[in-house]
């Protein structure tokens, strides 16, 4: 089977046919399997296109809530959105269309079984929502993620909740008394390009109140408001 007959089969998976395909090979390339090809510094991974992917997500997720659900104020569609578009909703969603098996890894993740990681999933799955739009546009890409998402959607809306987003739920708790300040500052960045492990300080109205390490900046710092909600606050 060749690459481009490969991508084809994935299309019909995700109910869109690319105009670009090279659009969703990108989106399916993760940053581990560009340095080990030459390609990192062309910036042919996915990791730019998921930066506009996050961005359209939570922009048609917001629209839908404000139009479904009238009755939700503004802090209660701030939650439903964060269920609805995080990690764990994006990783499950990505498995259903068996997107893990399209995936471009580099040989240290899939030695450490990165198809499997949902951060590498749902990243991907932002990506390839990034990619959609720069192909076919707003409408497009609209109703990939309504009908994508269509059960994680539906279970929030319910009552359920896939969140493990550390960061909403400290901003809601140190929001209770009032506005407050939180920062999130990098501190520390080491280990090569395509393994990097990024070290966050969290300052809550300008004094430090937790610390964590991950491998990306968004992991650091759920891991500092994770510890701040057990040890801190």
């Amino acid at each position: 089977m060749t690459e481009k007959e490969k991508l084809q089969i994935f299309e019909k998976k995700l109910n869109y046919k690319f105009k670009k395909i090279e659009l969703l090979k990108i989106a399916l390339i993760h940053k581990s399997y560009a340095y080990e090809i030459g390609t990192v510094n062309k910036m042919e991974y996915n990791e730019r296109i998921e930066f506009l992917g996050d961005a359209i997500l939570e922009h048609v997720i917001s629209e839908m809530l404000y139009m479904q659900t009238p009755k939700l104020r503004e802090g209660q569609m701030t939650k439903k959105r964060a269920a609805i578009v995080c990690e764990t909703s994006l990783s499950i969603a990505m498995k259903r269309i068996g997107g893990q098996d399209f995936l471009y890894l580099g040989k240290c993740e899939e030695t450490t079984n990165g198809k499997q990681k949902d951060a590498i999933l749902a990243d991907a799955m932002e990506a390839i929502i990034g990619a959609i739009y720069l192909d076919g546009g707003y409408e497009c890409v609209k109703k990939f993620i309504l009908n994508t998402l269509d059960k994680e959607i539906q279970i929030v809306l319910s009552g359920g909740n896939f969140n493990t987003d550390y960061k909403t739920k400290l901003q809601e708790k140190l929001q209770e008394n009032g506005n407050v300040k939180i920062e999130y500052v990098l501190v520390d960045e080491s280990g090569p390009e395509h393994d990097k492990v990024f070290k966050v300080e969290l300052l809550f109205n300008d004094k430090k109140i937790g610390e964590g390490v991950g491998k990306s900046k968004k992991h650091a710092e759920q891991e500092a408001a994770k510890y701040a909600l057990e040890n801190s606050i």
